[in-house]
């Protein structure tokens, strides 16, 4: 035992820092490590399951408590957890298309992707995830909650969803499925309800293809004559943040930055990249509710605090921190928040979002409506009431009409 506390010591201390060398009785990790040893100590000693005492079973464990409590997005990933997350950037994996988040503490539905067992049972944006088979979720990890989502292909997994804008619990069987992540979806002209000829594209999340398909979508429009752009982010859950960078990029100059963090470590800038074509300067109006997360946010920020767009909808869900995953030498890893993004006018995201200009809301059935039109071989066609596009649609024409207007002889 005196040969692993020494490890231990070892391990912990690395290099000596003027803050590790607090005297004793204040914050020393020597004195905690002895403590932590103690305690690991006893439990091999007297633990009545010695099934779940070897060493590496209570070192992780005891990482995932330390990541888990410092906040939700922080955690501990053991070798095969730290695998599937690696996944998470490709385009299809298996599961059952719910992005989950946690929000005052409990498993919440960020967006149930389209095409996906979730988006196709009719869980919506907003549901709270109270069992997983069974299990309930309220001492899980968000990890250990993602995980339990997962599994081999054509299996049932039953959530228990309670609806608070129902007021209702009801049970969901899902069939876990290989989920496709198509990113830029229903890219059209809409049709003429007055002046301006107004194309409308959508974004589902950021993957690293996601810039390019968004290019391609607009030079298709520009082609058949496109004067100005909604762009909808509603329900986009974020992603990888180079391609909300890049996707800025589509409007923005070359060398603008976009968003910006702070932390312990030094203020980090991420900023737009050349490319190719000229710019795209027509009038933009960017969808955001809810649900409209993390990349989402940092794209409808800067666009809106360097007076490129006109954001129209709800306030975004407010998940603008930085995790940064660090590689161990096992094969685990631990995900740490290190910083927090602010938009370019030095707005915080994180914990309060980005609000519109023009707020516009759906009721529970105009947002129903809205995701069932968004089935496969539903897209493009009319649906229900959408007042979100409606009033972007109308902040268009003005500026297309006052334009026009001021272009006058």
């Amino acid at each position: 035992m005196r040969r692993f506390l020494l490890i231990l010591l070892v391990m912990a201390a690395g290099p000596v820092h003027a803050e590790d060398s607090a005297p004793a009785g204040e914050d020393s990790p020597y004195e905690q490590m002895q403590i932590l040893a103690r305690a690991m100590q006893l439990i091999r000693q007297d633990y009545v399951d010695d099934s779940k005492i070897s060493y590496k079973d209570l070192s992780y464990d005891a990482m995932r408590g330390m990541l888990t409590a410092l906040d939700p997005h922080s955690q501990f990933m053991d070798p095969e957890e730290f695998q599937n997350m690696q996944e998470d950037t490709k385009s299809e994996f298996g599961g059952l298309g719910v992005v989950v988040g946690q929000k005052n503490g409990v498993f919440t539905v960020i967006n149930p992707m389209e095409d996906s067992p979730s988006f196709s049972a009719g869980i919506l944006p907003g549901d709270q995830i109270l069992k997983i088979n069974g299990q309930t979720t309220d001492k899980l990890t968000l990890q250990q909650a993602v995980e339990k989502l997962r599994g081999k292909v054509g299996e049932k997994v039953t959530l228990t969803i309670n609806r608070p804008s129902a007021k209702e619990i009801k049970d969901y069987e899902l069939t876990r499925a290989v989920i496709k992540v198509p990113s830029v979806k229903d890219a059209r002209i809409l049709p003429q309800t007055g002046g301006g000829r107004i194309g409308y594209v959508r974004i589902t999340q950021f993957n690293e293809p996601t810039a390019d398909e968004l290019s391609k979508a607009l030079d298709k429009l520009e082609k058949q004559g496109m004067e100005a752009l909604v762009l909808d982010l509603r329900y986009n859950p974020g992603g990888l943040l180079k391609s909300a960078v890049d996707v800025s990029g589509q409007f923005l100059p070359a060398d603008t930055m976009v968003a910006f963090t702070q932390g312990r470590t030094p203020t980090r800038e991420y900023r737009t990249e050349n490319r190719k074509g000229p710019q795209r300067k027509y009038p933009l109006a960017v969808l955001v509710n809810y649900a409209s997360a993390s990349g989402s946010e940092i794209v409808a920020g800067a666009l809106k605090d360097l007076d490129r767009a006109l954001l129209v909808g709800e306030t975004t869900f407010g998940k603008g921190s930085v995790q940064s995953v660090i590689a161990l030498p096992d094969g685990s890893a631990v995900r740490l928040t290190t910083a927090k993004y602010f938009t370019p006018g030095k707005n915080l995201i994180h914990q309060h979002g980005v609000s519109p200009h023009i707020r516009a809301t759906l009721t529970s059935d105009q947002e129903a409506e809205l995701l069932l039109s968004r089935r496969p071989g539903e897209e493009g066609k009319k649906g229900g009431v959408d007042p979100q596009l409606a009033r972007a649609i109308d902040a268009l024409q003005g500026t297309l009409l006052y334009a026009g207007r001021n272009s006058r002889p």
